[in-house]
């Protein structure tokens, strides 16, 4: 079968001097290739060891396998250690399709000592013959702006999943129908219609089998109701309200939002992990750390503009996220969190960006590419004097007396011999 590309407008997000559209679509569907239907639970490629703990949950969609493999246990920072530069790469809608750029980027960053947050749609788990099962918030059952999927690109996305979480990687939710912009969008949503949603995406995921038909098909390795901590909204639309009802469901984190480079603060209870602002090559204004917004600040609405521009347009983006790191790296080691979609915009300019990016940051020295599981679990584990500490520093502002003395429990004594400089150095 052929997939077929899906595309959700964006919207517009304020960007300091310019506005910027936020947009989160992919393309999921039918992909050639062999079915997966495996005759048991542990013989499929990239299913549980045999011998784990496998506890099937429901109709065997998804699995209690044990604790998370690869996840590092957080330290807490010393008393004046410099911390480590995270970097978050992030993907809204995460499905495989005939692009194979899920199965692409696990690959990738697994060579490149990165683990990485998949921002699921609960609708790429739901075929189209079974579509009238959603029943979206102010739309009529059956309705969605990116649409379904079939059995072939359900079960390359079960296999893609289960592998990234073996891996290390982050399962979260881009939610099902992506309605942005007025007359129904999630913008307009209540409270309580976001825990609705957030309920049918859980239920996508953990009925997949069912739904499909493929009840001999290994399940996910994880329980989707504990692996599921955080979320980023459709265009970056309706993000008080989720917050709200995020909250009361137990998430840890929100990457719906806006920010500068500077160390992340609770809001509303939750972990504000929001995209930042980062310089544009050729611009005097920063951009969004998202591939859309990118692409529209080069070639508009207009997913595929003039070809004579792709290298160009890759390499404001590959420079713009590049000139981010730098300057938290050399500065304020604020985390870089960068979201993305697997889609072919602009020839693929941005996915070829991406790959520049991953390789050329992911294996410097204090540099820890994570998903944003793995960094709320960082945040956590810090001394809260700590944390707010280092939101002091401004985008980029490294401290002026150094880490060690920044970030130790009192101040460093002065060198033997400096103006002021204790007589006995304790």
């Amino acid at each position: 079968m052929v997939a077929t590309q899906r595309i959700a407008a964006g919207a517009v997000v304020a960007a300091v001097v310019a506005a910027s559209l936020a947009g989160c679509t992919t393309g999921t569907g039918g992909s050639n290739g062999t079915k997966e239907g495996a005759p048991g639970p542990q013989k499929a490629k990239g299913a549980p060891a045999p011998g784990s703990v496998v506890r099937l949950i429901g109709d065997g969609s998804t699995a209690y396998t044990g604790a998370q493999p690869h996840l590092p246990r957080p330290e807490r920072l010393k008393p004046g250690q410099k911390p480590p530069q995270f970097v978050v790469f992030s993907w809204d809608g995460a499905g495989e399709d005939s692009q194979k750029l899920f199965s692409h980027f696990r690959k990738l960053a697994k060579e490149n000592n990165a683990t990485m947050t998949y921002f699921l749609s609960g609708v790429y788990m739901l075929p189209e013959e079974k579509r009238d099962l959603y029943k979206p918030p102010e739309h009529s059952p059956g309705r969605s702006d990116i649409g379904f999927n079939d059995e072939q690109g359900i079960a390359d996305t079960v296999k893609q999943l289960r592998l990234a979480w073996l891996e290390g990687n982050e399962i979260g939710t881009h939610f099902n129908g992506h309605f942005c912009g007025p007359n129904g969008g999630v913008g307009e949503w209540s409270v309580e219609e976001w825990k609705d949603e957030i309920a049918q995406a859980k239920q996508f995921v953990k009925s997949w089998k069912t739904n499909s038909g493929m009840k001999t098909a290994s399940p996910l390795p994880f329980d989707y109701d504990k692996e599921l901590v955080g979320a980023r909204t459709p265009c970056l639309e309706g993000q008080q309200n989720f917050m709200k009802a995020a909250r009361e469901l137990g998430f840890r984190y929100d990457t719906s939002g806006v920010n500068n480079q500077v160390w992340p603060k609770k809001k509303q209870g939750l972990w504000d992990l929001s995209m930042q602002l980062v310089p544009f090559p050729g611009h005097t204004y920063e951009q969004l750390t998202m591939d859309y917004n990118f692409m529209v600040n080069q070639s508009g609405t207009q997913t595929q503009g003039d070809p004579d521009k792709y290298e160009y347009w890759g390499e404001q983006m590959r420079d713009g996220l590049l000139k981010g790191f730098d300057r938290a790296y050399g500065g304020n080691r604020a985390p870089l969190i960068i979201g993305n979609h697997f889609e072919s915009w602009n020839g693929g300019t941005y996915m070829r960006a991406l790959d520049d990016v991953i390789e050329n940051v992911c294996n410097k020295p204090e540099v820890r590419c994570v998903s944003f599981r793995q960094l709320a679990d960082w945040l956590d584990a810090q001394d809260p004097q700590t944390l707010a500490r280092l939101r002091t520093l401004e985008v980029g502002e490294a401290p002026k007396q150094g880490w060690a003395s920044f970030l130790s429990a009192r101040p460093a004594p002065a060198p033997k011999g400096v103006p002021g400089a204790p007589a006995v150095q304790q």
